[in-house]
């Protein structure tokens, strides 16, 4: 599938449709929707995660701070600017982000918000810069509020949980989740790349419940290529 980014507009609706194109090899060059920044427990500056993914030449990404967006906004600043100041040269779509702590199933996971309108109050509470408590805890509320704010909510990383992935993604998806990041390096390989068996049971779960097969190099280091 190609999608034509030079006349289409960062939204839902184009992120829906680059999903729906993700594979093994679209992580970490073409697209990357894992990533953090100083804004949260990573070590990169958001203009420096930028820089990278123009140097790069990736398509597409987010930046996905633990319960913050002001990563995602400096990023989005520092992008506009580079923009005006170097017409024709060619840029990545940046998409909002975050990702939020949520109980499912009695564990805690973490689920990657995309895509959602940053000023509406659903998303409010959990980009605070901190984990919320009680009913907003809820998996089934974390996923609710994304899709009010118009975003889509994908489960991160499965098969790192206390709980095996095998449970959490059937029951994330009877709650309304839209995705399962699915290209994911469990054991930070170098180069980056995905984990062979977890990657194919998360595809297959995926596909089974009707979810988007996200991929995403859950960077905290200098680089966007690697998780650490």
């Amino acid at each position: 599938m190609t999608v034509n980014f030079a006349h289409t507009i960062a939204t839902k609706e184009l992120l829906q449709e680059v999903f729906l194109g993700i594979n093994a090899q679209s992580c970490p060059i073409d697209f990357n929707f894992h990533m953090h920044t100083v804004h949260s427990d990573g070590r990169l500056q958001p203009h420096a995660l930028i820089e990278q993914a123009i140097t790069f030449g990736l398509k597409g990404l987010a930046i996905t701070d633990h319960h913050s967006i002001s990563g995602f906004q400096a990023a989005q600043a520092w992008l506009e600017d580079f923009r005006w100041r170097n017409p024709g040269v060619s840029t990545p779509h940046l998409w909002s982000g975050a990702e939020i702590n949520a109980s499912l199933l009695d564990v805690e996971v973490h689920i990657l918000a995309y895509a959602f309108n940053i000023e509406h109050s659903s998303i409010k509470p959990y980009i605070q810069r901190r984990i919320v408590t009680g009913a907003d805890y809820e998996a089934t509320n974390v996923i609710a509020a994304i899709h009010a704010a118009g975003g889509i909510a994908v489960l991160a990383h499965p098969a790192r949980y206390r709980k095996s992935h095998f449970d959490l993604i059937p029951a994330a998806a009877e709650l309304g989740i839209d995705g399962a990041e699915a290209f994911y390096a469990y054991n930070n390989p170098s180069p980056w790349k995905p984990s062979v068996r977890e990657t194919e049971q998360v595809q297959i779960l995926a596909n089974e419940y009707g979810l988007y097969a996200t991929c995403g190099t859950d960077t905290h280091g200098l680089t966007i290529l690697q998780r650490l």
